[in-house]
């Protein structure tokens, strides 16, 4: 029988030689990371209080934290709403800034879930909440001046997607101004809730009713 040549017997031994390093250096790798392991859990069995109380001490560090926004939060909300206890304010806003304030009166009247989603396209929603009454609403916001008034076609459009985009249950139209006689007659017969400039005052002052009540 032939036997191997000398090269292959090398290449052979180099190969296995190389198998029993790996073995070695991956066996060496695995008491070491064991060592390790034993290590770490000796150190915290004999020092598991001092673990403990760092714990403790993280875990009042972060709900101090969260505690403190939380009230940087409501007082900053606080004293938003008591800026908005008058009509001028709103007449003063910014488009952007009128739907923030409608979602803090929302906020202030007990609706929860209330997003401003307002912007391009946004399809006829400037702020979403759900009303105590547990009614999902959809507040349109108009900001305009005394000599603009919301029309025919804004009214139509809060229509056309308040209940089959939005899936809400009410619609809500508010402008600082007034509403024409056609748009007006269209909030009645579909049933939008159209709040203009004297509605939206004795809704601020908190004298008249929230517009989904």
């Amino acid at each position: 029988m032939a036997r191997k040549p000398a090269r292959r017997r090398r290449t052979a031994a180099r190969r296995a030689g190389q198998m029993r390093d790996n073995a070695v250096l991956l066996l060496g790798s695995a008491i070491g990371v064991l060592a390790l392991v034993v290590v770490v859990l000796t150190w915290l069995a004999h020092h598991l209080l001092v673990v403990l109380g760092l714990l403790a001490v993280a875990l009042i560090a972060v709900v101090t934290v969260v505690r403190r926004r939380v009230a940087a939060d409501r007082r900053a909300f606080e004293a938003r709403a008591a800026q908005l206890r008058h009509i001028g304010p709103f007449l003063a806003m910014s488009p952007k800034a009128f739907e923030q304030a409608l979602a803090d009166l929302c906020r202030r009247d007990g609706c929860t879930k209330v997003t401003v989603v307002g912007g391009a396209g946004d399809l006829a929603a400037d702020v979403l909440a759900t009303a105590p009454t547990g009614q999902r609403i959809l507040i349109q916001a108009k900001r305009y001046g005394p000599r603009t008034f919301v029309g025919s076609q804004d009214v139509q459009k809060v229509n056309g997607t308040y209940r089959d985009v939005h899936r809400c249950d009410l619609a809500v139209v508010v402008t600082t101004s007034s509403f024409t006689k056609a748009a007006a007659a269209f909030c009645t017969k579909v049933g939008i809730r159209a709040v203009d400039r004297r509605a939206l005052a004795l809704w601020a002052e908190g004298t008249g009713e929230p517009p989904w009540s």
